[in-house]
């Protein structure tokens, strides 16, 4: 395998961003999922779920875990994860297959709640999501012109916090906004992007 500080060569040859590796599973997510735009309302909600989660750990300890996060938390279907109660968590916090932060647990039934108060507010989160998606702008060309935090998430994290979502910081909600599509952070010569911004230009943006 062939690398620079930017770019990794597989062994299929094509030039991806450095941060997927080799392993088959962060390839696939790289490939097929991170930076493609998304308007299903729950996978948006597990999508900021998981990113709260993943604080402080990686996100490859995430996505291993993400089928086993998927069993606990009813396919992120928020308005039954807004029914759970202290025994759900309780029981949660005793599950080895996914992070068992009892903190970050009770966060995701808090936000499934802030999510349904959304849907009721704006019709659907994707609507109330993609508001926040920034002008486009020049791809970035190598891995030191990614940032962590823009206006755009700071001012989602903002909102969010205001209305009683938890977990859930700038450096967050932009990670989650690159791995939905509202932002295209695949390098200008990783294999993906020219797909992810084709992807982009057909999709709809909710209202």
């Amino acid at each position: 395998m062939k690398q620079d500080d930017s770019l990794i060569t597989g062994s299929d040859d094509l030039r991806r961003c450095w941060w997927c590796g080799s392993d088959p599973l962060y390839i696939q997510y790289h490939d097929q999922q991170w930076g493609f735009p998304v308007d299903d309302d729950r996978k948006l909600f597990e999508k900021i779920c998981l990113e709260g989660f993943q604080a402080g750990l990686s996100w490859w300890t995430i996505l291993r875990k993400r089928e086993s996060f998927r069993e606990a938390f009813a396919g992120f279907d928020f308005e039954q994860v807004a029914t759970f109660t202290s025994r759900h968590v309780d029981q949660r916090v005793q599950q080895p297959a996914i992070v068992r932060h009892r903190g970050k647990i009770e966060s995701t039934i808090n936000n499934a709640q802030q999510a349904i108060a959304l849907v009721e507010e704006f019709g659907s989160l994707a609507a109330y999501f993609w508001q926040y998606e920034p002008k486009r702008k020049s791809p970035p060309k190598t891995r030191q012109q990614i940032v962590a935090s823009t206006p755009e998430s700071t001012a989602m994290s903002k909102d969010l916090k205001r209305r009683g979502w938890s977990f859930i910081g700038p450096t967050t909600c932009y990670a989650f906004m690159q791995a939905m599509g509202l932002v295209n952070d695949h390098l200008k010569s990783c294999c993906r992007y020219e797909t992810a911004k084709l992807a982009r230009d057909a999709f709809t943006v909710p209202r």
